[in-house]
């Protein structure tokens, strides 16, 4: 299968390329840059340059395609403070795609996040992959690719946990936190730091790719989650134990200065089931859990 895939050059891409290859398949993947473009090609992917904005070059991309993978997100612009003009690109890009891919059966595998259904409210159990809300930031565009299975295509949602680790996250929610530690000299946590984050390996979201491209039913909302839900102040205590720093509460007025770009999610509270997720595709996490793989030691030497 030809997959066409975009941010196939981020943290979950980097992944995602050598699993594909690995299965048989040939990568097409979005580059941005000249050095994103060598790098690819040095990998054995083919290049199609553009970016999310370029509405046409997907379309195009995505029609000579035999499946496609949609992981790019306009992560910095996010940062910089334009989380709806992030959102709006990646609506767009996702519409386009869509009408290319139309009446085809094609695979079209979207992106989004378990962080979402905390936007539904206190839900008194882990979070699955039946709840669904209606609005909310990217909610939309997991919406709309969920809805593409309506217009003949065989699409998919993979929902990623807000942390996926692995020795290839360079710059996700544990790299800022660790940051933060170092920047503010203490690791921190909100309230008592009882809320819980789900979490997932890099290598095992990737096989869950793979998986959901090859075979995940038309509307199908995955869950690439491991670890269930790791108390924050676990998180935060490994980060201080590897810092050697103290670990303490934010206070609630200074939760934007400390953590930043992360201050609306910090404590928030996440426990995500993956067992729907496993039943269907056969997908079993293999990889170490979260606090694990934070005691190996290489997120400490970035």
């Amino acid at each position: 299968m030809q997959v066409f895939i975009t941010g196939v050059s981020g943290h979950i891409g980097s992944a995602v390329i050598p699993e594909l290859l690995g299965a048989g398949h040939e990568v097409v993947g979005l580059a941005r840059s000249d050095d994103a473009a060598a790098a690819l090609s040095a990998l054995g992917v083919k290049v199609q340059r553009g970016d999310l904005d370029d509405v046409d070059g997907l379309r195009d991309a995505v029609t000579a395609a035999d499946g496609v993978i949609h992981l790019a997100f306009k992560h910095e612009q996010m940062q910089s403070g334009d989380f709806e003009g992030a959102i709006a690109a990646d609506l767009r890009a996702i519409q386009a795609m869509g009408d290319a891919l139309a009446g085809t059966d094609k695979p079209f595998v979207g992106t989004s996040g378990t962080l979402m259904l905390t936007f539904g409210g206190d839900l008194g159990r882990p979070g699955t992959e039946a709840d669904v809300l209606e609005a909310g930031p990217r909610i939309e565009a997991e919406n709309t690719v969920i809805g593409f299975a309506e217009r003949g295509i065989r699409s998919s949602v993979v929902r990623l946990p807000p942390t996926v680790h692995s020795s290839l996250d360079r710059h996700g929610f544990v790299p800022g936190l660790i940051t933060f530690a170092r920047e503010k000299g203490f690791a921190g946590y909100v309230g008592d730091g009882a809320n819980r984050w789900p979490a997932g390996h890099t290598l095992d979201a990737a096989h869950l790719y793979r998986l959901a491209l090859e075979g995940a039913p038309a509307g199908t909302r995955l869950h690439a989650v491991g670890d269930e839900g790791v108390p924050f102040r676990d998180i935060a205590g490994s980060i201080g134990r590897h810092l050697n720093v103290p670990v303490k509460s934010v206070a609630a007025e200074d939760v934007g200065d400390y953590f930043d770009y992360l201050a609306f999610f910090v404590g928030l509270d996440n426990p995500t089931s993956s067992a729907r997720t496993q039943a269907m595709l056969d997908w079993h996490p293999s990889h170490p859990g979260l606090l694990a793989d934070l005691d190996q030691g290489h997120y400490f030497t970035i």
